[in-house]
């Protein structure tokens, strides 16, 4: 099966990759599931067969998870306590549940861009044939 994403000089396209990756399917195809469970990534598409298995995304994507939730909750957080005055046990409650449902939201999605840019910038084996291009 041909690459669709691939012009004539070989360059993938990185901002579909990542939207593929964001929407969690494959960055190549655009309709194959990229996981398998919660966060584990597929050796390869179900759809068009593109391996997935060289991507290396380790901590990159609970460190960007732990920095956008805490950049978006801490001021609410801040303008919460000084707008409602809540007992800190009620506030404390509150937005730990709010960090917890917004990292399960967003961590899978995160993951699957780190992916999605991993294959388009041919990272980690993504390269043609499973061999990474040479530097410039």
């Amino acid at each position: 099966m041909t690459n669709r994403t691939t012009s004539n000089n070989g360059d993938r396209p990185v901002k579909p990759a990542i939207f593929r990756g964001w929407r969690r399917v494959c960055p190549n195809c655009g309709a194959g599931p990229i996981f398998k469970s919660f966060l584990n990534v597929r050796d390869t598409c179900p759809v068009c067969s593109e391996a997935l298995h060289h991507h290396r995304a380790d901590d990159g994507p609970a460190y960007v998870t732990i920095l956008v939730c805490g950049h978006l909750l801490a001021p609410l957080m801040l303008m919460a306590f000084e707008i409602f005055r809540p007992d800190p046990i009620v506030l404390s409650l509150v937005f730990i549940l709010l960090f917890v449902a917004l990292a399960l939201f967003l961590l899978p999605r995160i993951k699957g861009a780190f992916v999605g840019l991993q294959w388009a910038k041919r990272m980690h084996g993504f390269g043609k044939d499973g061999t990474t291009p040479p530097a410039k």
